[in-house]
């Protein structure tokens, strides 16, 4: 157990140094916290969302606003789902092996980045892969009780971040327990699917107008689901760019050798689940190999566009065999061979960990500069009337509504909620504005509205500002048009 809660407290400690604590919120993660932040209005919630990140944050974002603390929470959050997730191997691999599996995942430049973010796809990662461990413990003691509980616990928490991850993510576990002829695991299985998916259902009859409806409308938000040869888009964004949509990044985009863990990935999972089969532990290193291919499934076939963090519950369970070969590798043969396996082994690792971290500090990089202008602008938002009590589309509208105070609405897009002749009836009744960046062009129903302009810390123009007429000429308006 030391070793599990090393590398849990290393990769805690990782995020706190490496990940700045202030960086900004991105557009997704404002629309997961603001559906339980005390402090702004939920922001539209769209079909393909499920709400179980959102209970995640709930804690923290319905007493505080501020997101250096939801930063520092959500890192020794996702340690702490880190810990219990490699403790569930506990009886089934040596821990060692199961701390050097954690620690290869944690040392992902994408787990790092997105373990202080309110985002689903570390959470079903961290889910899938105590079910596994769960599965195989209680696949070995048929009479025990927890790695069942366990095992349920495990994929209702997947489940309720996304049930359809969650569901690819359990296709092995199912049929397994089917071939076994063991109905309590096939029980346990099914009943953390339904548990976790309980929410996500009911809310599809609340707003959708049913499972089927809610289906057709998350296939049309991410562009219509069906059969996408997308490993190549997986290729250009492993990484970076944090979204590839569209993918029409080259393949030079960045040198190779960064996307050379990704190519080898494969390779190394096979070669562990063969050596693990030759010790007599198969099932400890296929059963997460079939469920880490599995959920890659959809990323990788199923749509037509990318983002690294898609694969984080693939690379969570593919890391186990390859840490099993790895530990295989090192402790074979005579002392001679073991000193340079070692050797080689320690040296390939340092190499794909500077890389990853090299990678890490430039993707911080970018987005603390990126979201840095957000907060910055809120006084100038403040002075036009945009704070509390008012409405927001267009750029960035999510981002901002959530630092101003204002609703955020769409009525174009993917997360469109509302119509323009709805935008123009709401207008007169609350200070309302259409934000653009610089030589966008202003939709025909903004053209007459004030225009102003929202700078940057380096003084350039980052917004341009349409107040509608109503709020124009309202007693809450105290700035002349620049």
């Amino acid at each position: 157990m030391f070793w599990i809660a090393l590398v849990a407290a290393l990769y805690a400690l990782s995020q706190l140094v490496f990940v700045t604590p202030s960086m900004g919120l991105g557009w997704d993660e404002t629309i997961y916290v603001s559906q339980v932040s005390g402090h702004v209005p939920a922001e539209f919630f769209s079909a393909p969302r499920s709400r179980g990140i959102t209970l995640v944050v709930a804690p923290l974002a319905a007493v505080t606003h501020s997101t250096v603390a939801l930063r520092v929470y959500l890192s020794l959050m996702s340690a702490l789902g880190l810990f219990l997730a490699l403790l569930a191997w506990r009886r089934v691999r040596d821990t060692r092996v199961v701390a050097l599996a954690g620690a290869l995942f944690a040392g992902l430049w994408i787990t790092e980045y997105y373990g202080p973010q309110a985002m689903p796809n570390l959470w079903i990662a961290l889910g899938g892969l105590a079910a596994v461990g769960c599965f195989l413990d209680a696949l070995h003691r048929p009479a025990a009780r927890r790695p069942l509980l366990g095992l349920a616990a495990a994929l209702a928490v997947a489940a309720l971040m996304r049930p359809s991850d969650a569901l690819f993510l359990a296709l092995p576990l199912l049929g397994v327990a089917l071939y076994r002829r063991r109905p309590r695991l096939l029980l346990a299985a099914l009943g953390g699917l339904l548990a976790g998916t309980a929410e996500w259902i009911a809310e599809a009859y609340a707003r959708f107008g049913g499972v089927g409806e809610r289906l057709h409308l998350s296939s049309l938000n991410e562009g219509g689901l069906g059969l996408h040869w997308a490993v190549g888009d997986v290729l250009r964004s492993v990484d970076g760019p944090i979204l590839c949509r569209p993918c029409d990044v080259s393949l030079n985009h960045k040198p190779l050798e960064l996307a050379a863990w990704w190519l080898l990935l494969p390779v190394l999972v096979v070669a562990g689940v063969l050596v693990q089969r030759r010790s007599g532990r198969l099932d400890a290193a296929l059963l997460p190999a079939l469920c880490g291919f599995s959920v890659a499934v959809p990323y990788l076939f199923l749509i037509d566009y990318s983002a690294p963090r898609f694969l984080l519950p693939a690379y969570a369970l593919l890391l186990v065999p390859v840490a099993g070969l790895l530990a295989r590798l090192v402790t074979a043969g005579s002392r001679r061979r073991r000193g340079w396996t070692t050797a080689a082994v320690g040296l390939a690792l340092a190499l794909h960990l500077a890389g990853q971290y090299q990678q890490l500090a430039q993707e911080v990089s970018y987005t603390v500069s990126s979201r840095a202008d957000q907060p910055y602008a809120v006084p100038q938002f403040a002075r036009l009337g945009l704070t509390g009590d008012c409405l927001l589309t267009g750029e960035d509208a999510e981002p901002l509504g959530y630092y101003t105070g204002c609703r955020a609405v769409e009525t174009s897009g993917n997360d469109a909620d509302i119509t323009t002749a709805q935008l123009l009836r709401e207008a007169p009744r609350q200070p309302t504005a259409l934000l653009l960046y610089p030589g966008d062009p202003v939709p025909g129903y903004a053209r007459q509205w004030t225009r102003h302009t929202v700078d940057g810390r380096d003084g350039r123009t980052n917004y341009l500002v349409y107040l509608a007429p109503a709020a124009a000429h309202g007693e809450w308006f105290h700035t002349s048009s620049r």
